[in-house]
């Protein structure tokens, strides 16, 4: 069924976008001689977590011959539904100039949808080589057709003042044994205490793989050479620490819960429901309260937990918001300028999230930090010494680059996962099977 639905959505489409792009061109740019060209941006991120106002201002003052129309989706910046409704947006030929991906298998399934147009030309004009200009690796078959904006890496959101009362320290770097360890000293009885967001339907898989992410390369489900990685060891080391977390332990919340609930990562910290939270950096700007949820606790931050302890930093995933031009696009040189001068500069302009590009410093991100923090409602609520450690620390692991089919991959082994914690199939079944889809859905794709 999954599989017609997928069939179904990518010929529409087409379908869609064939139909926008055969539309005829205007003759000018804004469709009124002497107005600016408005381009229409659409984005899951809200003000809050964006700033949109003063970033979109910035770049209007420079490029004044350019208006953007910000286009938000979800009121919970909520990347799933923000994506559904860019699919439709584009199955029914909507217009729309720039699209903003929350990571690289979005990003790179639509592009193989051909819903974004390729954009090497720009780049070869403008000078530039994405491998020294940005930290994300966005090529999808040899080409490019986005620029990535805020850089996201993981980190744990800790409860300072629970920590305090079961005399734990925060940690400056530590494994994932002592993470377990810290969740059974933070767990009572009908008190879980952490969460973990996923998988779910395909999305936020990175929770079934947490320690394959903490090693220096081949640190996903597909290796950096394009091969499948599950026969690698920490892999099932990943499943086997959720299972015992939960089943044995006791210490996370329940599968089962998180998705007849619908719970979500921000309800479950802010509220004070759960301890701890492995989540990305993106949640910098939101740590010292906002009017949704107030900070009304101490926060601190740790790094990523890894499988042996690095002196020189953690291992963890890098990935980031991607922003594309639609292929149905009418302005897309007015497009390009944008999302070129939103993932350098603009980042800057912002002022809220870790950027992509590489031209920025280590004190400009310090600063970005303290002034993220002091927008905050309670900013006084946040260890920002451990924020920046955290952040400082972090060695980008590498994995492989993005695929078409990844988001195919990704469903696949979310499924996988449900039957296990589930008690559907049990640990060396759900390897095994993972094993076989993974090398069936990578031959199929052989060309």
């Amino acid at each position: 069924m999954k599989r017609f639905l997928l069939l179904f959505l990518s010929l529409t489409l087409v379908i869609g976008i064939m139909a926008a792009c055969s539309q005829k061109e205007s003759t000018s740019p804004s469709g009124k001689e002497g107005e600016p060209e408005t381009i229409k941006f659409y984005t899951h991120g809200t003000e809050d977590g964006y700033a949109w106002k003063r970033t979109i201002s910035a770049f209007e003052e420079k490029y004044p011959d350019i208006k953007v129309d910000v286009v938000q989706l979800s009121e919970k910046q909520d990347g799933a539904e923000s994506l559904k409704k860019i699919d439709l947006a584009a199955a029914s030929g909507e217009e729309m100039d720039v699209i903003m991906f929350t990571n690289t298998p979005n990003y790179a399934q639509r592009v193989n949808l051909g819903m974004l147009e390729p954009i090497d030309s720009y780049i070869e004009k403008d000078g530039y080589k994405m491998e020294e200009e940005y930290k994300v690796d966005t090529s999808v078959g040899g080409k490019y057709y986005g620029l990535p904006g805020k850089f996201v890496a993981w980190y744990v959101l800790l409860n300072k003042d629970r920590l305090a009362a079961a005399g734990l320290e925060v940690p400056k770097n530590w494994t994932w044994d002592e993470f377990m360890e810290y969740a059974k000293k933070l767990s009572s009885k009908g008190h879980y205490a952490t969460y973990f967001h996923g998988p779910w339907d395909g999305a936020w898989v990175n929770y079934m793989s947490l320690r394959l992410q903490s090693q220096e390369k081949d640190a996903g489900f597909l290796k950096t050479d394009g091969t499948s990685n599950m026969d690698n060891p920490l892999y099932k080391e990943s499943l086997a620490m959720r299972l015992k977390m939960e089943k044995e332990d006791k210490t996370a919340v329940p599968y089962s819960s998180m998705i007849s609930q619908k719970m979500n990562y921000r309800d479950q910290f802010f509220t004070q429901a759960v301890d701890m939270i492995i989540t990305g950096t993106y949640m910098t700007a939101e740590l010292g309260g906002s009017e949704r949820f107030p900070a009304e606790f101490n926060i601190a931050v740790a790094p990523f937990p890894q499988n042996k302890l690095e002196e020189t930093g953690s291992y963890s995933v890098g990935d980031g918001d991607i922003l594309g031009i639609s292929a149905n696009s009418k302005h897309k040189e007015a497009a390009y300028k944008f999302i070129r001068w939103y993932t350098t500069e603009g980042q800057v302009a912002q002022g809220i999230n870790i950027p992509s590009w590489t031209k920025v410093t280590n004190e400009q991100i310090v600063d970005l930090i303290t002034d993220t923090l002091a927008e905050a409602n309670n900013p006084e609520k946040v260890d920002k010494e451990s924020l920046i450690h955290s952040i400082q620390t972090v060695i980008t692991a590498k994995a492989g680059k993005p695929v078409p089919y990844q988001n195919e991959i990704d469903q696949a082994l979310s499924a996988e996962f449900e039957k296990l914690i589930l008690d559907k199939q049990n640990l060396d079944e759900t390897v095994a099977n993972s094993k076989k889809i993974v090398q069936d859905i990578l031959d199929k794709n052989k060309k």
